[in-house]
């Protein structure tokens, strides 16, 4: 998009929505080469959620479903193909025996881990291929996208 479309509120969320919809598109593909093995890749629901939970530690499947934004029997059917793959574990809650608890498996960290290193190398080769004033605007932008993505 010219800069002129740019110069209005609502053409700079059009241009922003076609560009991070690109740039999330194309980290997806790299997601799904990097998963690699006989195993079928993740899903992005599957995948967010491994990464939730391998972030956070432990979570009940209803702070998972919250926290993906989710109904909660989406996130079962999430959970139960993690749980197969043996990406996660359930576990007893500590204080309310109605409730499981949700960890990460050392499995399904080293394949977060992965999926995480394989996006981050393909950023930091298109990074790399920008000039010193774009990468200076990136490291700009940078904490603005996260105050959007956060809103």
């Amino acid at each position: 998009m010219s800069q002129v479309g740019t110069r209005s509120d609502t053409g700079l969320a059009i241009a922003m929505r076609i560009s991070i919809s690109r740039l999330a598109r194309r980290l997806r593909v790299e997601q799904r080469i990097g998963v690699g093995g006989p195993d079928p890749a993740l899903s992005d629901i599957q995948l967010a959620a491994l990464s939730a939970l391998e972030r956070h530690e432990a979570m009940t499947p209803g702070e998972l479903a919250e926290y993906e934004k989710v109904q909660p029997p989406s996130m079962t059917r999430v959970i139960a193909v993690l749980e197969e793959r043996g990406l996660v574990r359930r576990s007893a809650h500590p204080t309310d025996r109605r409730q499981v608890v949700l960890t990460v498996t050392d499995e399904g960290r080293a394949l977060v881990d992965r999926v995480r290193r394989r996006k981050e190398a393909w950023l930091t080769q298109r990074i790399q291929e920008l000039s010193p004033e774009e990468v200076g605007i990136l490291r700009s932008a940078t904490p603005i996208l996260e105050k959007l993505s956060q809103a």
